[in-house]
């Protein structure tokens, strides 16, 4: 969430924030409770310290003024609370404030590609996409998956188990090696502590009050929901490792506080009927791996750009074309100040598709989870946060389409061949090309 101070001092530009994120708060009824809040707290005190006055044995007198008191406490509490529960459900629904080099625009139609990397490939055969070349090479099974379980499943198979693992080696072969964060560093002309990334594996389930506080909460029926423990199923790592230091307060000198996650991830795709139905692009569950950082406050952005810049060695290091988008104002969660996403282009269908997302979240989801930093001087104040992904389901489609052969079979990249016993090819037969023994 915002600061209160800063929303009351700048409720014009607040407004003017909402209209670019195509966001629709009542932001002059929240002025207004806040003011009733703040005058119903200050009278409630008034209340409580007046029946804190009298010493010693009360008389008939004080306690008629006692009762008279309590009541009209019990009043202006119940009135309180019920102000309260307004203000705080208007309160979250106010976005993050957005960087000024945001373009704004209405949806992801109005986003801007800021560069492209990588040759597309040309190819002189008519290509085939990723779940033709998944079946025909037994890698991917949606017919069993669909019988037992139901529509945007999936079993992967084969050189693709292989192939996910491998990626996911190299993404934490590189967070976690402080030598080529160095490099990469270097690379991208930044100053920025070369920390490696924590390696940690989350829970796949978080209670609704801290995905709420992560901002990540709504849309609900993106969801899935166990009634019974009261428990969510995360849409991403970063749902777990964000909220894991709530309530706490760090130290200056152990920031940046850097983690590269794995889990599962868990989507309904609500709201994306007809879209993207064919093969394992947009499904139900997939894994996921994820980057978290908290910084301090001067340091946050040149994290997101550390970040951005891991992303593109990432894709560097497997061969793949992409581009990096800045998104929108009307495209990005309501957490986000910045958001920039890698896209990987795709031959069948001729464009490309997102495959990372790079989210510098300021200090907005670390005020509602109250994590903050104490400084060198002895002050504290809230950390700022950043999330991002390494590598989830997508780099594997763009990797089988962009790598296929006109003989139906598909190359490994060469940096993935080590992780996967050598293979350096899948062929239509499922034979598997390995380096020769020396």
């Amino acid at each position: 969430m915002l600061d209160i101070k800063y929303i009351r001092e700048n409720p014009d530009k607040i407004k003017e924030n909402n209209k670019n994120r195509g966001v629709k708060v009542d932001l002059d009824r929240f002025l207004e409770l806040d003011r009733q809040r703040t005058e119903l707290i200050q009278k409630v005190d008034e209340l409580r310290a007046q029946k804190n006055k009298p010493k010693g044995k009360p008389t008939p007198e004080d306690l008629k003024k006692l009762k008279e008191i309590k009541e009209k406490e019990d009043k202006l509490a119940k009135e309180l609370n019920e102000t309260e529960k307004e203000y705080r459900d208007i309160y979250l629904k106010i976005p993050n404030l957005t960087h000024p080099d945001v373009p704004v625009g209405k949806d992801e139609s109005e986003n801007v590609s800021m560069r492209k990397v990588g040759e597309v490939p040309k190819m002189d055969f008519k290509p085939k996409d990723h779940l033709e070349l998944g079946e025909s090479l037994d890698l991917i099974d949606m017919q069993h998956a669909a019988k037992i379980t139901g529509a945007r499943f999936f079993y992967l198979k084969n050189e693709l188990v292989l192939l996910e693992y491998a990626l996911l080696q190299l993404v934490f072969q590189t967070l976690t090696n402080e030598d080529t964060l160095k490099e990469i560093a270097k690379k991208a002309g930044l100053k920025v502590s070369t920390k490696p990334f924590t390696p940690i594996l989350p829970p796949d389930m978080i209670k609704p009050k801290y995905l709420e506080a992560m901002g990540r909460l709504e849309p609900k029926e993106d969801k899935f929901y166990t009634e019974k423990d009261n428990l969510y199923l995360v849409g991403s790592a970063e749902h777990t490792i964000g909220a894991m230091h709530a309530d706490e307060i760090l130290n200056e000198k152990d920031l940046p506080l850097r983690y590269i996650g794995f889990s599962t991830a868990f989507r309904r795709e609500a709201g994306s009927y007809g879209k993207d139905t064919r093969g394992i692009i947009r499904v139900h569950q997939f894994d996921k791996s994820e980057i978290v950082s908290f910084t301090t406050p001067e340091e946050g952005k040149t994290e997101q750009d550390f970040i951005i810049a891991i992303q593109e060695y990432l894709m560097q290091q497997i061969g793949i074309p992409y581009q990096a988008v800045a998104i929108c104002t009307g495209d990005m969660g309501d957490p986000d100040y910045r958001q920039v996403d890698l896209e990987a282009w795709i031959p069948t269908q001729a464009k490309y598709r997102e495959t990372n997302t790079s989210d510098y979240n300021t200090d907005y989801q670390a005020r509602r989870l109250n994590i903050k930093v104490r400084m060198s001087d002895g002050k504290t104040q809230h950390v700022h946060m950043n999330d991002a992904t390494a590598f989830a389901g997508r780099p594997m489609v763009a990797i089988l389409e962009n790598y296929q052969q006109k003989d139906g079979s598909v190359k490994i990249p060469e940096v993935l061949q080590k992780y996967m016993g050598g293979i350096k090819v899948i062929t239509p037969k499922n034979k598997k090309t390995k380096e020769p023994k020396k």
